[in-house]
C-alpha cells in the first residue's frame, strides 16, 4: 500500500509541478489558516484539560515537550494522506457536496485509530473542524502543527499515556 502512494506522490509531482501547493504544502494562507484554527485549538486544550481532570488521567510529564516538537511531523503526514490524497481528491472529482467530503473523511479518520474510542471521539471530531478549513484553504502546514500539539496533548491528558515511551521507551533500555 505504501509503495502505491508512493508511486502515486512522485508520479503527481513529476506530471504536475504546482501539485504540492495544491495539496496544501504551502505557506501563503499559513498565516491566515493559523488565525482560523487558533480558537479551536484553545478550545480543544482546554476541553482535553477539563476532561482529563474529571476523569483523573492528566499524565504531565517532560516527554510532552519532545512530543510538541517531533509529533507535527507526523500529523502534517497524517493530514497529507487523509486531507490531500482523500478529501482532496473526493472534491476535485466534483461528484459529492464538500459537507458529504467532510463527513466521510471524518468518519475514515476517526475509524483509523479504533479501538481507542477517545481517539476515535477525538479525531472524528477534530476531522470535522480541519476537513472544512483544508477544503476552503488547503494549509497542510498549519492543520499537521495543530493535529501534533493536540494530539500530544490530547494522550497525556484524556487518554492518560506518553507516546513517547510508546515510540522510543525501547530504544531507552
Amino acid at each position: 500500500m505504501f509503495c502505491f502512494w508512493g508511486i502515486y506522490i512522485i508520479r503527481r509531482v513529476k506530471i504536475s509541478p504546482g501539485i504540492l501547493k495544491e495539496w496544501g504544502f504551502r505557506l501563503d494562507t499559513f498565516r491566515e489558516v493559523f488565525l482560523k484554527v487558533l480558537p479551536f485549538g484553545l478550545f480543544a486544550l482546554v476541553a482535553c484539560i477539563i476532561v482529563g481532570y474529571y476523569q483523573e488521567s492528566i499524565n504531565l510529564h517532560w516527554h510532552l515537550i519532545p512530543i510538541l516538537i517531533l509529533y507535527p511531523l507526523f500529523g502534517t503526514l497524517q493530514q497529507f494522506l487523509l486531507m490531500a490524497l482523500v478529501a482532496g481528491n473526493l472534491q476535485n472529482l466534483n461528484r459529492l457536496r464538500n459537507s458529504t467530503i467532510i463527513i466521510l473523511t471524518s468518519v475514515l479518520f476517526g475509524l483509523l485509530h479504533y479501538p481507542y474510542w477517545w481517539l476515535v471521539l477525538g479525531t472524528f471530531i477534530l476531522s470535522l473542524f480541519y476537513a472544512h478549513i483544508y477544503l476552503k484553504k488547503r494549509n497542510l502546514f498549519v492543520l499537521g502543527i495543530f493535529h501534533g500539539w493536540l494530539g500530544g496533548i490530547f494522550y497525556f491528558t484524556v487518554v492518560n499515556k506518553d507516546p513517547f515511551l510508546e515510540v522510543f521507551g525501547p530504544l531507552l533500555q
